[in-house]
């Protein structure tokens, strides 16, 4: 289970070094196979070890390939997929459509969610949290009938 955010810089050659607390589960259960992609929903990045991905590759595989928005989520999600392996020093290189996509350069987020990471722009991130606050504080959230009894 991946939680928690933590600030990573992007080398020149467009790597990221996963934090060493992610990095043994990453080696040792996933054999350091990783797939990342586009989040279609936001300019972020999703990073997928390589069997939590074939998950969600066996749900596209589901969708049409002639209604237009799950053509479309599909095109985005495995047009835009990865596979790599992450090196000896727990770093990922970044393909340049994926850094593009997600307006990475230096400063970036690494945050878990659970099965996943989003990588995000650090100052996009940022806005993203803004976001999220007010979408808390707004009465829609509180309408939600699958948070109603949701509780910490």
């Amino acid at each position: 289970m991946f939680r928690g955010a933590s600030a990573i810089n992007l080398d020149t050659k467009g790597r990221i070094a996963i934090p060493k607390r992610y990095r043994e589960t990453l080696h040792v259960e996933f054999n350091s196979q990783i797939v990342i992609t586009v989040d279609f929903q936001s300019k972020c990045l999703l990073i997928y070890p390589l069997e939590a991905w074939t998950k969600i590759e066996a749900k596209l595989a589901l969708l049409s390939d002639t209604q237009g928005p799950e053509r479309a989520m599909k095109r985005m999600l495995l047009g835009y997929a990865h596979e790599c392996e992450l090196d000896a020093n727990g770093r990922l290189l970044l393909p340049p459509p994926l850094r593009q996509y997600a307006n990475l350069d230096k400063h970036a987020m690494l945050v878990g969610q659970l099965n996943k990471f989003e990588l995000w722009d650090e100052a996009e991130w940022q806005r993203q949290i803004e976001l999220s606050h007010e979408t808390i504080q707004s009465e829609a959230f509180a309408e939600s009938e699958r948070l109603a009894d949701f509780s910490l």
